[in-house]
């Protein structure tokens, strides 16, 4: 038997307006206890595989490119929606990987500067293998 993932940690400033930013993006909410101010925060789920996000202040700023990060697959939109969507609620682009035949990601950067991808959603990678097959 093998472990499962428990939770994602971000390190950051500000745990209420980063978990905020996440909630956001991922739909989940703040756990009711999580408070402007808190050192510690967490995104709620009600799935008992999916893994917590959890947010730790610390007093140090991000210096480098993350060695770990998220990839996100949207659902009910596709990749250029989604990645509109979380330019909308404050990320910025870090570097555009789109090509012209629809494949790609587009590395993004949360308001604290932590990177995650965006990537094509299942019906666009259907969708592409469809075409060139």
């Amino acid at each position: 038997m093998y472990p499962r993932i428990h939770n994602v940690s971000f390190d950051c400033h500000d745990t209420y307006a980063l978990s905020g930013f996440w909630s956001a993006v991922l739909g989940r909410e703040r756990h009711a206890d999580d408070l402007p101010g808190d050192p510690e925060a967490v995104l709620v789920t009600t799935h008992p595989d999916a893994p917590h996000v959890f947010f730790q202040q610390v007093a140090e700023t991000k210096a480098v490119k993350n060695r770990v990060h998220i990839c996100l697959e949207p659902a009910g939109r596709t990749r250029d929606e989604e990645v509109q969507r979380v330019l909308d609620l404050g990320a910025t682009v870090v570097s555009d990987h789109r090509r012209a035949d629809g494949t790609g990601w587009v590395v993004l950067a949360d308001p604290e500067g932590n990177e995650f991808c965006v990537l094509r959603s299942a019906a666009e990678r259907v969708s592409t293998t469809k075409e060139s097959a």
